[in-house]
């Protein structure tokens, strides 16, 4: 009888919750497109030098599809009291947005995820535009990771953030009931990189509104033209819920835009990007004492042990070193490889990587495997690292320069590197760039001191079917994430945290830590049982009694002391104490 009871229960809350438990829902989203947003190809003026900022247009902001060099338009380079007006804008509009519901929230992210389902091929084509990566590149890298922090956020969001009660009371203040709640900062300013313009954008708007704050984010000024397209639906999300759009919001421009959001009245800093301007922004932040999270540079290990099946392993190692031309910020920047798997597996990939399709992206469909790089400075910091490092005896396989019959695109070649040794500048410089440097290995020593011998710990990856092994070595490595036989994918877990250690930076964002951390705890306490009140012992009164010291340590050991004697004993000399107490005279002492 009790098993059908529970499975008619069972029945009864499935029922419910997928067909009678019903939350608040917004109208769909709908965006109408530019031609440059909808079209594959455009007709466009080309403009090989791609200049941002031009003597003729000094407040303007030029933007380019870094495939084809075509000029895009242009945004405003926003100066200081634009950015404070944009912040305050923000601040205004956060205090009707901190009093929102969770059903509330839920219902923006629930419409914000249906339109990215749906719109798929707008989004991906407007990142590729702006960014040169691939379509594939976009839907992994923009499209799904966006789409899991929604869906994880709207499931376990309010769980995360609602009044937490602690337990856990000694003698003292066992009386006394004790919660945690979490309370939204104000505005996030968000500095975003790069590499995925809208994930970056979309990731901390995503935390940052479900906790009740407001986010003005200042995108890269080499992704500025697809900030706005970004922004769009959001704002009607928000606007539809009735609230004012004015809760997101970007800022454009170069470096002294981000410096002048980092000074402003924001409440907290979310940078992304290289450990040698988190330096500045950290300085900047320091000015008003602005709490920072900061995840800057890595130089990911892709560990390789003997007893792994390498045709499995090889598409793995392809898609974590090639993903959006290497430009991640946990891509695999070096594979270590044990010794009897080292050359099988050089044999393996190099044909691979020497036949790897490199093309104008929105020109080829989905026939190239890889598109083109966002930055043009990138080209010469890629094939310095490689210049240095064949000097000093590596072995390049193929690749290594730039992709001249590609040109004006900015197209670096899929490069194969090997015979990488510690004094090499590749060895502990991040690439970001298409580039595979596959290092040999023979001890777990020898290993492990070559992995920690570097400034990053971000990401790293171990693969062996001896499962004891492989987490002996995760344990070694220093870093702030690690994966067991797979790559990546603690990002697609959302409940984990994101972010790293030395000078991968620290705090965190995403899981449980990087939702509270958009928000200030508020310790409370309150009397758990009616009447039941504190009171201040008469002795320690002021006056205070000539013995309240040694009251105190009575309690003391009453309260902390270890064995039943010792507890017993206080509790006896207290009781004394507190009956025999006396009150000093209240004349002023002499």
């Amino acid at each position: 009888m009790l098993e059908i009871t529970a499975v008619l229960a069972l029945i009864g809350a499935f029922v419910y919750y997928f067909f009678f438990k019903t939350e608040k829902r917004l109208p769909k989203i709908k965006i109408k497109l530019t031609d440059y947003e909808s079209k594959s190809v455009i007709n466009a003026p080309v403009r090989p030098e791609m200049t941002l900022v031009t003597d003729e247009e000094p407040d303007r902001l030029q933007c380019y599809d870094p495939a084809t060099a075509e000029y895009l338009g242009s945004v405003e380079n926003m100066n200081k009291e634009r950015v404070d007006e944009i912040v305050e804008k923000a601040k205004v509009a956060q205090i009707e947005w901190a009093k929102s519901s969770f059903e509330t929230r839920r219902a923006v992210m629930r419409a914000i995820l249906e339109y990215y389902v749906e719109n798929q091929k707008d989004i991906c084509r407007v990142s590729v535009r702006d960014s040169g990566k691939t379509m594939l590149g976009a839907v992994l890298g923009e499209i799904t990771p966006t789409c899991e922090k929604l869906r994880w956020i709207i499931a376990e969001g309010e769980k995360i953030l609602r009044t937490e009660y602690r337990g856990g009371n000694g003698l003292l203040t066992m009386h006394k009931s004790a919660r945690v709640e979490f309370h939204p900062l104000g505005v996030l300013g968000v500095l975003a990189p790069f590499n995925y313009p809208c994930h970056n954008l979309m990731n901390h708007i995503i935390s940052g509104l479900f906790s009740g704050n407001a986010v003005v984010s200042k995108v890269s000024e080499y992704t500025s033209w697809s900030a706005d397209f970004y922004l769009r639906p959001v704002r009607q999300a928000l606007v539809s819920a009735g609230y004012s759009p004015d809760l997101v919001a970007v800022v454009t421009g170069v470096g002294p835009t981000g410096a002048a959001l980092v000074e402003s009245n924001v409440n907290k800093i979310i940078f992304t990007g290289s450990d040698k301007i988190g330096k500045l922004v950290m300085q900047g932040a320091a000015k008003k004492l602005t709490p920072v999270v900061l995840e800057l540079g890595g130089k990911d290990p892709f560990v390789v042990c003997n007893d792994v099946d390498l045709n499995w392993l090889k598409d793995t190692a392809l898609r974590g070193v090639f993903q959006n031309n290497g430009q991640n910020c946990i891509g695999i920047e070096r594979l270590f490889v044990e010794e009897k798997a080292f050359q099988p597996f050089v044999d393996i990939v190099s044909p691979i990587i020497k036949n790897l399709r490199q093309g104008i992206p929105l020109q080829g469909g989905g026939k190239y495997d890889l598109g083109a790089m966002t930055m043009p400075r990138q080209i010469e910091h890629i094939e310095s690292l490689i210049h240095d490092a064949v000097s000093k005896g590596a072995t390049l396989v193929c690749g290594g320069k730039r992709n001249d019959s590609l040109k004006p695109g900015i197209f670096f070649e899929p490069t194969l590197l090997t015979g990488v040794t510690p004094d090499m500048r590749i060895a502990t410089e991040e690439v970001f760039g298409p580039v595979m440097v596959v290092i040999q290995w023979k001890t777990e020593e020898e290993l492990l001191s070559f992995v920690n011998n570097c400034p990053y710990g971000l990401g790293s990856s171990v693969f062996s079917e001896d499962k004891g092994r492989a987490r002996r070595l995760v344990a070694g490595i220093h870093a702030g994430m690690s994966n067991v036989n797979d790559f990546g994918v603690n990002y697609l877990c959302q409940s984990l945290p994101f972010g790293g250690v030395k000078c991968s930076g620290f705090g965190r964002f995403a899981g449980v830590e990087g939702l509270r951390a958009c928000c200030y705890p508020k310790s409370i306490t309150e009397d758990r049982f009616p009447g039941v009140k504190t009171s201040i012992p008469k002795p320690w009164c002021y006056p205070t009694a000539d013995t309240a010291p040694e009251i105190a340590g009575d309690l003391v050991g009453l309260a902390f002391g270890q064995g039943i004697y010792k507890k017993a004993s206080s509790a006896a000399s207290l009781v004394l104490g507190l009956v025999t107490a006396t009150k000093p005279s209240s004349k002023k002492l002499d």
